[in-house]
């Protein structure tokens, strides 16, 4: 075990709108301090390569590679600011926690892929890498995410029933109980689909503060046929997804679908052509409308005692998708600001701390959250 305590945390996720890291102190029993934080964007090339690595391609994985190296670059690049902003030194900091990025989650078919150069990493910062954390639990048999509940569990944990909703590309709930482990699970999409369908109709990477989408009127059969159309969504926990499932193929069938009932209908009854239309606005007040229901919906199934829910991420920035939430959940609804965490620094203080967890040899991957055969310690070194 390294002498120095601090860690840094980076988290590139799956709405690819760039990398967060934080630096954080920890003490003995692993409660964190945060000490800084900084950011920075994809450049666009390195955005467009990562999104087309999500689906089969052309030379795959020498591409592969090289976007590995590039986003390792950017990784030392933040870590490089972050220690510039603090103070601190590379010999100040025992490890950095390195999520990758995720471009094939397939834990039923025995893997899951994070593109990640943490050798180059250790090499560019003269800081040892903890990396590769989901491979561990998936060798297990379990889903191999969500990795976080168990830092939710020891920095959120409270006398009552909390649950913890992370709405980054993929939304994701913690439900922390008192006196009893955390469960967790995806429940489908959050700022992915959003995200891709803003860049193509306002040329935005995302809707800032939701105020585009907000200008839409949810469609409630887009948003029934979105969710009843897909077995996904019945499944009980464990269970995780990603841009696998959740991509623009599958958006689309959901869109032409309905389009086309509407075409049926539209045909046999004259003039409700134009207004049944859907526009593009619309669509976008219905994914968020999908991403507020299908994220309460699994919080009321899994636990209907609940009597808050924390939210972070990037959804979190999102005030028509918080009211949205407030309104379907029968509890106090807050960013996880309110408990001195920003919501944005909540994933990449999770991977400090899932790098802390490595280190301590305390088991990160959860039975009764990802559904492996026992608890396991989670991560790879790769020594300064």
């Amino acid at each position: 075990m390294p002498d120095a305590v601090h860690y840094i945390g980076l988290m590139s996720g799956t709405s690819l709108d760039g990398v967060d890291g934080v630096v954080a102190c920890f003490d003995s029993c692993g409660q964190p301090t945060l000490l800084g934080r900084a950011s920075a964007p994809f450049p666009e090339p390195l955005r467009s390569e990562l999104l087309a690595l999500n689906s089969p391609g052309d030379n795959e994985l020498a591409r592969a590679a090289i976007a590995s190296n590039a986003l390792a670059t950017l990784y030392a690049t933040v870590v490089r600011d972050i220690l510039r902003s603090t103070g601190l030194t590379s010999r100040d900091i025992a490890a950095i926690g390195a999520h990758g990025q995720t471009v094939r989650h397939q834990p039923g078919l025995g893997y899951t892929i994070q593109l990640n150069a943490p050798a180059l990493l250790a090499e560019l910062t003269e800081i040892s890498v903890v990396a590769d954390f989901r491979s561990r639990d998936v060798a297990a048999g379990g889903q191999g995410a969500p990795l976080v509940p168990a830092f939710h569990a020891g920095v959120f944990g409270c006398d009552h029933t909390r649950a913890v909703l992370n709405l980054g590309g993929i939304a994701n709930i913690t439900v922390l109980r008192p006196d009893q482990p955390p469960i967790g699970f995806d429940t489908g999409p959050a700022n992915a689909l959003m995200d891709l369908w803003c860049l193509e109709h306002t040329g935005k990477p995302f809707d800032s503060d939701g105020l585009w989408g907000a200008q839409g009127v949810v469609q409630p059969d887009l948003l029934d046929h979105m969710i009843l159309s897909e077995p996904w969504f019945a499944r009980p926990a464990p269970k995780s997804t990603g841009r696998d499932l959740f991509n623009r193929a599958w958006l689309d069938s959901r869109i032409g679908q309905i389009a086309s009932d509407r075409a049926t209908v539209a045909g046999k009854i004259h003039g409700i052509s134009q207004a049944g239309a859907l526009s593009a606005v619309d669509i976008q007040a219905t994914l968020r409308a999908l991403t507020a229901r299908t994220a309460c919906d699994a919080i009321l199934q899994a636990a209907p005692e609940v009597t808050e829910v924390l939210v972070c991420g990037g959804g979190a920035r999102n005030p028509a998708l918080m009211g949205e939430l407030a309104a379907k959940l029968p509890c106090a609804v807050r960013a996880t600001d309110a408990l001195g965490i920003g919501a944005q620094d909540v994933e990449a203080l999770a991977f400090a701390w899932l790098a802390w967890a490595h280190d301590n040899k305390t088991p990160a991957g959860l039975p009764a959250v990802t559904g492996a055969r026992g608890p396991r310690l989670l991560g790879a070194t790769w020594p300064k």
